[in-house]
């Protein structure tokens, strides 16, 4: 018995993986470049590179966040799962309660 609300998972291809490795260095690089040619003073640039350090921080921390929550729930399932088909496993119709 699967929940019809939880799909099945596929792992993540090595392509996929090196596409989002890209795609995070790339947004971040330029950035990076983006605040350093800003045509401000230092401290505004600096508070806008603590600002990307700390909006990049919290990003990685609620993908973490996210993928812990997912995986909670997908072991809950299994869990529940097993519990009942250990519970229809032992069931005997046909043995009567005295």
């Amino acid at each position: 018995m699967s929940n019809s609300s939880e799909l099945p998972q596929t792992p993540t291809t090595a392509a996929y993986y090196l596409q989002a490795a890209i795609a995070f260095a790339v947004s971040l690089g330029t950035a990076i470049i983006g605040i350093l040619y800003l045509p401000i003073d230092a401290w505004q640039r600096g508070f806008l590179g603590i600002t990307l350090l700390f909006l990049t921080s919290s990003t990685f921390t609620l993908a973490k966040v996210v993928r812990d929550r997912q995986e909670q729930t997908s072991v809950r399932a299994r869990l529940d799962e097993a519990r009942m088909d250990k519970i229809m496993a032992d069931h005997d119709p046909f043995n009567r309660v005295a």
